[in-house]
């Protein structure tokens, strides 16, 4: 899930000052972990400790208030309901990649998936989001082309995957709806070269930057391989030590035998 916490802190400082170039310092002092670090970390430690998704969620959103969540998602991790708030923000992709890795059939992946939006992105768009992006994850690290894998995405999801980077770019603005920016973030996975041009050509589109780019990350980093080495230290150092020891045990159980 390396790819998902470099993609988001990568994207973190143009969130809100859209840079559409490709050219820009990757590893900046200004990036950090935001919301979609934390969340996609206590994904990986609901499924490691078979923990109720929602429970791990306000937990995790409580040591971390000050991440960045949007609205709806702090309103409902404060409060107690136990039942989403309908939700077809792109949250529930952003913080899916780990079901991607952990599920062993396509089946469980998209269960697993859906279990993960229900708490809070109970919106039948909200669901389609975390199956799509856990899907493209499943059969990225099981050695599926990227033509295999667009064709199956478009087929199960009806999103339109035939645009191009240089497509979306002109026009394209801040969306948070899972219907306007999985797709993008889909498009330039597809589009990339490696996990770095991924994250990348995520970033120089515009929009939610840290998102598109969390979600275009994760997917590239079961389909290269992994994430480049040299990327892995700095990427580490915006951790603090709790989230760490829930990421490399992530690693280390569940992604090291995948």
């Amino acid at each position: 899930m390396l790819g998902a916490l470099l993609g988001d802190m990568v994207g973190s400082r143009f969130e809100w000052h859209n840079y559409k170039g490709k050219d820009f310092e990757l590893c900046h002092a200004d990036c950090r972990a935001t919301d979609d670090s934390v969340l996609t970390i206590a994904t990986a430690q609901a499924l490691l400790d078979h923990i109720p998704f929602g429970a791990v969620y306000r937990c995790w959103y409580r040591r971390y208030p000050h991440a960045g969540y949007g609205g709806g998602f702090a309103a409902w991790a404060q409060g107690d309901s136990a039942t989403g708030y309908n939700s077809f923000g792109n949250g529930s992709a952003m913080r899916v990649a780990p079901v991607g890795w952990y599920g062993n059939t396509l089946d469980e992946v998209m269960r697993l998936a859906r279990q993960s939006a229900l708490p809070t992105h109970n919106h039948p768009e909200g669901i389609k989001g975390a199956q799509a992006v856990a899907a493209a994850i499943f059969l990225a690290r099981r050695g599926e082309s990227k033509q295999q894998l667009k064709s199956w995405i478009e087929k199960t999801f009806s999103y339109d995957l035939a645009m191009t980077p240089d497509d979306i770019r002109p026009d394209y603005t801040f969306d948070v709806t899972c219907q306007g920016s999985v797709p993008q973030a889909l498009v330039c996975f597809l589009h990339s070269s490696d996990v770095e041009d991924a994250i990348r050509t995520a970033v120089s589109i515009g929009g939610d930057s840290d998102t598109i780019a969390c979600i275009s990350g994760s997917i590239a980093e079961a389909f290269y391989g992994g994430v480049p080495g040299d990327l892995v230290p700095w990427c580490i150092s915006k951790l603090d030590q709790s989230q760490r020891q829930v990421m490399e045990r992530f690693q280390r159980k569940v992604i090291g035998s995948a």
